[in-house]
């Protein structure tokens, strides 16, 4: 009777330490993982305000980023067993269990500096990232309000640039115009942002291609073989720029495509070019042109000289565009306060005021996604955030 007294509290409490052992781990590892990213993206979203704030007061950007998080949990686990202090104390054994977590977290942080800055905060997005966005369904007025310094277009006398500027009031109202109009075909879903496709081929000397160098061939190139001149034509689908256009591209013959590739390569790889054709919805206004796009830099500058020295202001569409489900005055709407307002999602004090990111009101949505944005922009700049060989800072809790 003593012996079963004694081994079946032991083997409960076994099992019961493992239970308690198996259940702590993966909760507190869970809650772990959700603070640290929660810690990081507030961390990143109050960067990007006190930049902002930076940018007003014409002071050097600066961010730094996690390049590495590393953290130990020690789980323990105590059990045993004790007499009752009342009762039968011959026969009553009550378990005594005991249990402890212990955290050691390593973040290591690194400046963004040096090529790295020049990469990712002085480098003008490339049209690819722009075009990214777009089939992501994001609004094509919101990221091009963000994203773009100016749009070219082709006059008769050559190529005019509208800034993207309020202080350059017929450039800004231009650009506005321009992009309201393609925002007006987006909200009918009659935009697209394809890349233009063309065929390419080569004519080669059948002698020049060795038996291990026509396998290769075949497997790039679309081969054929002429008997008479004793010579190969490849042939191959080459994808270039992306053109945003209110008609279907695909459905232009193979040499307007072609027309069209080659005039999208002689410019830079953060223009976007686009074509606005009659006969198609929004072509009572054909618009031809290209949206040179800024760096993460001149985005910052532009939302932080918007608070006050460049503020932005309502312009009417055109009349020829039409009806737009939004135009909002501000490509985003900042809000400085003296004290903190309680109200908005997030705040963050810099320069002896608080900053942050207008969400009441009709406009919140709007503010809501170009902060966003904002956000997913900087993300995109990564490269890979080093993890050696610079000036770096390791915080051991």
């Amino acid at each position: 009777m003593d012996n079963r007294i004694s081994v079946v509290p032991g083997i409960l409490l076994t099992l019961f330490g493992l239970l308690l052992s198996g259940c702590l781990s993966p909760i507190t590892l869970t809650r772990a993982v959700i603070a640290y990213d929660d810690a990081i993206t507030e961390s990143q979203s109050k960067q990007l305000l006190v930049n902002i704030a930076r940018a007003q007061h014409h002071q050097p950007i600066h961010f730094t980023g996690v390049s590495n998080v590393a953290a130990t949990f020690d789980f323990r686990f105590t059990a045993g067993a004790t007499p009752a202090l009342t009762g039968d104390a011959s026969r009553t054994i009550l378990p005594v269990i005991g249990g402890s977590v212990a955290e050691n977290p390593t973040i290591s942080i690194a400046p963004i500096e040096g090529e790295e800055f020049t990469q990712r905060l002085l480098t003008p997005f490339q049209e690819a990232k722009l075009t990214l966005l777009l089939r992501q369904g994001i609004d094509i007025d919101l990221l091009l309000r963000l994203m773009a310094k100016e749009v070219r277009m082709s006059h008769g006398d050559g190529a005019v640039a509208y800034r993207n500027n309020p202080s350059d009031k017929a450039g800004y109202e231009t650009f506005r115009r321009v992009v309201l109009h393609l925002s007006a075909i987006q909200d009918h879903n009659s935009l697209y942002a394809e890349p233009i496709n063309v065929e390419r081929s080569w004519t080669i000397p059948a002698e020049s291609v060795t038996a291990e160098g026509f396998k290769a061939l075949e497997q790039e190139y679309q081969v054929s073989y002429h008997a008479k001149d004793k010579t190969f034509t490849l042939r191959k689908q080459v994808e270039g720029g992306t053109l945003i256009t209110n008609y279907d591209p695909n459905l232009l013959s193979r040499d307007e495509r072609a027309r069209l590739h080659h005039e999208n390569e002689q410019g830079l790889p953060h223009d976007v070019t686009f074509d606005i054709r009659p006969g198609h919805y929004g072509g009572d206004w054909p618009l031809k042109g290209d949206f040179r796009l800024r760096s993460f830099n001149a985005i910052l500058n532009f939302l932080g000289l918007s608070i006050a020295e460049e503020p932005e202001y309502h312009v009417e569409k055109d009349n020829r565009t039409p009806e737009v489900a939004e135009n909002p005055v501000n490509t985003m709407d900042l809000i400085v306060s003296s004290s903190a307002p309680s109200e908005l999602d997030l705040v963050m004090k810099s320069h002896g005021s608080y900053y942050g990111v207008n969400t009441i009101g009709p406009q919140a949505r709007w503010n809501r996604e170009a902060f966003k944005l904002l956000s997913q922009l900087f993300q995109m700049t990564v490269t890979e955030v080093p993890r050696a060989g610079v000036p770096s800072i390791t915080i051991a809790k």
